[in-house]
């Protein structure tokens, strides 16, 4: 167990470790999927597939919110930022994504006005500024960041700051995996469910899960301690024969979630049907903006967009969607690298790929 020497308590990981084995001694092959991407990196990180007895296998989802952003959404911001006059602005992680034919860093690089923030209320301030430009933010998350999105369009109105819009590829993660339980191959025993999410939506949203496919939920904290103790309570209720909703993460997620991070989002988004590279279109997956805020909606600003190009080769959709792991990518680590990225999940820091690269190669030795 030399991977324990990493943990913050050792001797704490051990028991569970041992705990697991315990519990897992006694069952078949199970399938767990983690549907967060800071669960995906811990995961490899601190090398917990090796800590996991062989007959668990532990399978990474779409948790990633740069990384099932469609080509097309990209594209469209590329050609936004061509047009005379406009402003780009983002969070870092969007810089290096490859769209069909380009990037925004590339395009930054070519004299496009493309500004990276830590916030959108950021933006905001940067349109307040520059009332003569028009200001589009890229809003790509899910429910963690959506509050942020929709409380600064809120404040866009009321300050009359009219020159500030949002590009909105906002999503929900329950419908995702509801789509993957539905439509996809998997065979899966139970979902490690995203703690920052669960602190704003609460552990309701997946009772349905649970109700209709009968497969466990557990949510989960992130240092590696709270992934273990997840993994742990999923495979007691696969033992016990029961399926529930559990919090594991009890310090910062309650059942009814955020009551007002709900409300600003009910307030400035309708539930859409959104495009997730590798899953497809799934209903009621995304978050449009409302109608009394279409004056801040850059998907009404006319724009020629490209036709959409997917790199010959990547699988960043079948690794998104749990089917296929990095290593079978014949351009991981050779074409693929975080310094030549050719899928998004090779960018983002929160990206299957990118863990795998910087992290997880140990798992093949």
């Amino acid at each position: 167990m030399r991977f324990l020497r990493e943990f913050r308590d050792p001797q704490a990981a051990e028991v569970l470790v041992r705990r697991i084995r315990k519990v897992a001694d006694s069952l078949g092959e199970i399938s767990f999927m983690e549907v967060c991407g800071t669960h995906t990196m811990s995961i490899y990180r601190y090398g917990i597939r090796r800590l996991l007895p062989p007959n668990i296998r532990i399978l990474s989802g779409p948790g990633c919110p740069v990384c099932v952003t469609p080509n097309a959404f990209l594209d469209r911001a590329i050609a936004l930022a061509r047009l005379p006059g406009v402003t780009i602005a983002t969070f870092g992680d969007m810089m290096r994504v490859p769209g069909s034919t380009s990037s925004l860093e590339r395009e930054q690089a070519c004299g496009c006005d493309i500004r990276v923030v830590y916030s959108p209320i950021d933006a905001l301030r940067i349109a307040a500024q520059e009332q003569h430009r028009r200001l589009v933010f890229l809003g790509v998350g899910f429910e963690t960041t959506a509050p942020a999105l929709a409380a600064t369009l809120l404040e866009a109105r009321r300050t009359e700051v009219n020159n500030f819009s949002i590009l909105s590829a906002a999503k929900v993660i329950p419908p995702a995996m509801q789509a993957l339980l539905k439509d996809g191959p998997l065979r899966l025993s139970g979902f490690l469910c995203p703690g920052h999410v669960s602190t704003v939506i609460g552990s309701r949203p997946y009772e349905p899960l649970v109700n209709e496919h009968g497969i466990p939920c557990v949510i989960a904290g992130f240092e590696p301690l709270d992934i273990l103790y997840g993994f742990l309570m999923l495979l007691e209720q696969v033992s016990e024969h029961r399926a529930d909703v559990e919090i594991a993460y009890r310090r910062a997620v309650r059942p009814e979630g955020n009551p007002k991070a709900k409300r600003v989002l009910k307030e400035v988004f309708i539930e859409c049907d959104a495009q997730w590279r590798g899953i497809g279109r799934i209903e009621g997956s995304g978050l449009a903006l409302s109608s009394t805020l279409e004056a801040h909606d850059a998907f009404l600003i006319e724009v020629e967009v490209e036709p959409t190009y997917e790199v010959p080769g990547c699988i960043c959709g079948l690794v998104l969607s749990g089917q296929r792991t990095p290593f079978e990518c014949d351009l991981f680590a050779k074409e693929c690298t975080p310094e030549t990225p050719q899928g998004a999940c090779m960018v983002s820091a929160e990206g299957t790929c990118a863990a795998a690269y910087c992290y997880g190669r140990i798992e093949e030795e």
